[in-house]
Parts: structure tokens; sequence; C-alpha cells
């Protein structure tokens, strides 16, 4: 199972300066679009990026929309053993929609 966090506890979590790791798994033409600050590590690449990912520290991992980062976690629970790992609900949509209205959408 996946478990998940919404837009506004990751906002909550970075206001209050919180330890955690922001992993994106969009490919490198997304995060230039549009970006909330995570570590780029593409969901193809993750197999071979996986000791760049603490498992000391709570991970929140991110995509467009939640389906590739929820494939992601799902990947690394499985093949390796994570429990630290956070999908982000609504992904950057849901970031732009509910916390930054800035951010490019696309």
């Amino acid at each position: 199972m996946v478990k998940e966090i919404s837009v506004s506890e990751l906002a909550k979590m970075k206001e209050n300066g919180e330890d955690f790791q922001l992993i994106d798994v969009r490919e490198p033409h997304e995060y230039d679009i549009a970006n909330i600050d995570g570590e780029l590590i593409p969901l193809a690449t993750i197999a071979e990026a996986k000791d760049k990912i603490s498992t000391e520290k709570k991970v929140v991992v991110h995509c467009r929309s939640g389906a590739r980062s929820a494939q992601a976690i799902h990947f690394l629970q499985q093949k390796f053993g994570y429990e630290n790992l956070f999908n982000l609900k609504g992904g950057i949509l849901a970031y732009a929609d509910e916390i930054d209205p800035n951010l490019t959408k696309y």
C-alpha cells in the first residue's frame, strides 16, 4: 500500500522546516515547466538512483498528478523494502491549485 500526504501537509512541512526529502519523478522538460524544489529523479531512472533516496527520514515523492509517483513508491517498496515513502496526493497539479497558483499547469 502506498501512503499519501496532501499538498497542505507538504506545505506545512516546508513552512516548519521539517527534515524530509522531496523527490520529483517527472521528466526534465516537465521540471523546467514547473517545480516545487524537489530533487529530480525521473521514474525510468529510479532503480539506479535508489542510493540518492533516504531511508532515514520521511521522503515525499511527487509527479504531475500522483500516478507515476505512486508507481515509483510501489516499486521501491517491493524491490528495496522502503517504508518511509509518501505519495503527494494529486501531484504538482494539486499543489498549483491549492498552494501556489503561480505554478504553471500543463
